[in-house]
């Protein structure tokens, strides 16, 4: 089997706009090669979403979502191209997982993008006096301090998170996958999280156990 390098990963998503576990898992399926990669992601509709990316998405919903008690509230808006499909169960269910999702994940920020640059500049400040403060070599504390980064978008950026429901996917990864199934652009545009008591000295709980016990999932 042919090796499957982070270059052709990168290929494959730049063509297809299809996660990039995903295109791995299609270029090792394919030995490598990128057109037969290409078929796979399509015959599972994931790189039909990339061509549907670019749609104007205007329609949707606003979902909320209030957790037990009314100790957290989260209101998001997703939109599609149809209302029609915004009033289908199947897009109102994906704005409700959204919405869990935001409740019990906590994120800041939809995507990597909206994330301040004096908050990023500030996170690799931290990330390198931490790797320095381990004894890496300084050449290669820049590289650790990029990668290490990649952990703060998982925890932040709402689209780069583990889904609640299955943490072997993304958010992003699930759009695409609803993009896929539905036939329309969808995107998270915007949300608002609201916790009881935010900021003030409290007991802290595992809130992605006690959303999914509440979902009964």
């Amino acid at each position: 089997m042919a090796a499957v390098t982070a270059g052709m990963v990168k290929e494959l998503r730049e063509k297809t706009g299809a996660g990039m576990l995903d295109c791995k898992k299609a270029l090792e399926s394919a030995d490598g090669d990128l057109a037969k990669a290409t078929d796979i992601l399509r015959e599972k509709g994931l790189a039909a979403a990339a061509n549907k990316a670019g749609r104007i998405a205007t329609e949707g919903a606003v979902g909320s979502y209030i957790h037990a008690g009314g100790r957290i509230g989260v209101l998001v808006e997703v939109n599609c191209e149809t209302d029609f499909v915004a009033k289908t169960d199947q897009f109102k269910d994906f704005v409700k997982d959204i919405a869990m999702q935001i409740s019990a994940s906590s994120p800041k920020y939809v995507r990597r993008e909206e994330v301040p640059q004096a908050e990023l500049d500030h996170e690799r400040e931290i990330l390198k006096a931490q790797a320095l403060a381990e004894g890496k070599p300084e050449k290669i504390v820049e590289k650790m301090v990029e990668g290490r980064l990649g952990k703060y978008y998982e925890e932040f950026c709402l689209l780069e998170q583990p889904f609640i429901k299955d943490p072997d996917k993304t958010i992003a990864q699930l759009v695409n996958e609803k993009i896929a199934t539905i036939g329309e652009n969808i995107s998270i545009r915007r949300f608002v999280r609201f916790e009881l008591g935010e900021g003030l000295e409290k007991k802290v709980d595992n809130f992605v156990e006690e959303v999914m016990a509440q979902a009964k999932m």
